[in-house]
């Protein structure tokens, strides 16, 4: 049986994060928890970051591994961390969004695709950073096809 891509235990609202490395770590450390990464996919997302920033404009950032991190993807997952004061991923690039993304294949296209529709929009963010429940967030993922 496949994992729900987003489900619940993977948003986590109104968190306080030091900095980018804190912030990847903690995105990365919900899809160990929740079976979708082992666990040294935390370790490529950091070494993704060091090549380019997830970085994407718009207060959102989106941690992911290095290409050489498929084999260790279980399955395709996203985690969404709402972090309200933001967290400086450098350059005075602050994300307040973190979707922590892991794609099993090329599944995770499909997933890029919606986070893009979503997060195009600035309305949107604003409703992603106040959101008060784990379903809101969940939501407007889904109204996107």
């Amino acid at each position: 049986m496949t994992k729900q891509i987003l489900a619940k235990e993977n948003i986590f609202l109104e968190v306080s994060l030091n900095d980018k490395e804190e912030a990847i770590r903690y995105t990365g450390d919900i899809l160990v928890r929740n079976g979708y990464v082992e666990e040294s996919y935390v370790e490529k997302m950091l070494e993704r970051e060091e090549v380019t920033s997830t970085f994407i404009g718009n207060n959102v950032a989106i941690p992911h591994g290095t290409e050489d991190a498929k084999t260790a993807v279980k399955e395709t997952g996203l985690s969404v961390v709402t972090v309200p004061e933001g967290v400086d991923f450098g350059g005075g690039n602050i994300a307040k969004i973190l979707i922590g993304i892991a794609g099993k294949g090329n599944e995770h296209l499909e997933v890029l695709s919606k986070i893009a529709i979503v997060c195009s929009d600035e309305s949107n963010i604003e409703k992603l950073v106040n959101a008060k429940s784990e379903e809101d967030i969940i939501s407007m993922f889904d109204e996107v096809n």
